[in-house]
């Protein structure tokens, strides 16, 4: 009996993925601190916890709240960090721009120290004595 469920965001997460992902972002400590439910505060595991919100209707929506708010500032910080990497990458490209216009402005430094790959090699230098 699979219903379509398109208009809610949670259709297909279980209790148990949502838990563990909130576990790994705020740890049981974080998880008290933002609900108070005694599972979460006294003797803290993921299968007491997950029993006590399968009995619990009240405590599965404030948990189920939470975790909706968290991948909602997840996808946030998401969208903002690839505006930022796509302001750098233009920025970048000006800079380029102008140095190849304007001879005068030094260019940035094509060989980056930190792009270096510390395990290879450099390579043979000729030996003056051996020719």
């Amino acid at each position: 009996m699979s219903q379509d469920q398109p208009l809610n965001p949670l259709h297909g997460v279980t209790l148990q993925a949502m838990l563990e992902d909130l576990i790994e972002r705020h740890g049981f400590p974080g998880l008290a601190d933002r609900i108070d439910i005694r599972c979460f505060s006294h003797d803290p595991s993921l299968k007491s916890s997950l029993k006590f919100l399968r009995k619990t209707p009240w405590a599965r929506t404030k948990v189920e709240r939470l975790y909706l708010e968290d991948q909602a500032v997840v996808a946030r910080n998401r969208k903002r960090n690839q505006r930022r990497a796509a302001m750098r990458a233009h920025r970048a490209a000006e800079e380029a721009k102008a140095a190849a216009e304007d001879p005068s402005t030094p260019a940035p430094s094509t060989l980056d120290p930190s792009t270096l790959d510390p395990s290879t090699p450099d390579p043979p230098t000729p030996d003056p004595g051996s020719e």
